[in-house]
């Protein structure tokens, strides 16, 4: 895209990501007509039905034409178009400020990737940084004009706070209350646990979808830590002494291989869409193969 320069996406990433389009499993309303035909039939300029006038009707879409042929009154029926509401919600905190690849840099890469896709459809996309509550927010944007903006705003967020997932949550759902897609990126690592927090946005309002991006040296420490050692929280600076021996690498394998599984199963049942990656897979990768083998892009 022209006059796009910017360090998370590439122009050949540009190019590619032109040819994807957000998608939603559920039929969702937006404020404004956009360039999305919906399932429903209402008002617009492209002609689909009739229908018999019942009382109550808009007299203005009374095909007269046919009530003077036939005597009886056919509302006419339309394509409604409408555009749909993107929202991504990503983690900012110190928790991200980790790993090679570095984790806080891979979920910004994520959010420009599906922020570029919203726009240049034409939907209305809503950014939100999040650590101990919202940081930093877009407010809704709208259209290719946008990009470098929403580009700008990626950029220059850097890891800060600790995670608070539910005070975040909760901000932004009062904040956000029109439908759409709702993608979190984050490791969801929260002291606190993550369901007081997704319980405000694991609702029929969003179409949810959860990346939990980890870093390989989280999901396999052994490659990084080994031997007697004094292990400080990043986020909080709690202090914690470990000797790494093989049985307590592999029960930290197993504690958190549950822990991720207990939040798929949280974000399935309630109907969302949960995704897990490393960032040692290629961010492009993510979002150009998995994403759209799950539904949220085609």
């Amino acid at each position: 895209m022209p006059g796009v320069a910017n360090p998370l996406l590439t122009p050949d990433l540009l190019s590619r990501l032109d040819r994807l389009d957000v998608l939603s499993r559920k039929l969702l309303s937006g404020k404004m007509k956009g360039e999305r035909r919906s399932k429903r039939r209402g008002q617009s300029v492209e002609f689909a039905d009739y229908r018999n006038y019942t009382i109550g009707d808009d007299l203005r879409f009374i095909d007269w034409n046919i009530y003077g042929r036939l005597d009886k009154l056919f509302l006419k029926l339309f394509l409604e178009e409408e555009d749909l509401s993107l929202y991504i919600l990503l983690d900012v905190s110190k928790s991200c400020d980790y790993g090679t690849p570095h984790k806080a840099t891979y979920i910004k890469q994520v959010a420009a990737a599906l922020g570029y896709i919203g726009l240049v459809n034409y939907n209305r996309v809503t950014i939100a940084a999040m650590a101990d509550g919202i940081v930093a927010e877009t407010g809704g944007l709208r259209g290719r004009r946008r990009v470098q903006p929403m580009l700008d705003f990626l950029t220059k967020l850097e890891p800060t706070g600790t995670s608070h997932l539910a005070n975040a949550c909760k901000r932004f759902a009062l904040s956000n209350r029109g439908r759409g897609v709702l993608v979190v990126l984050s490791d969801f690592f929260d002291k606190g646990g993550y369901e007081e927090g997704l319980k405000y946005v694991a609702s029929g309002r969003y179409d949810l979808f959860c990346v939990q991006t980890l870093s390989p040296q989280e999901i396999d420490p052994e490659t990084t830590l080994q031997g007697d050692l004094k292990l400080r929280d990043i986020e909080d600076a709690d202090t914690a002494e470990v000797s790494m021996t093989g049985p307590l690498v592999k029960q930290y394998k197993a504690n958190l291989n549950a822990y991720c599984l207990a939040l798929k199963e949280y974000v399935t049942r309630r109907g969302g869409t949960y995704l897990f990656s490393s960032t040692a897979v290629p961010f492009d990768a993510l979002v150009l193969n998995y994403l759209r083998e799950r539904g949220l892009l085609g």
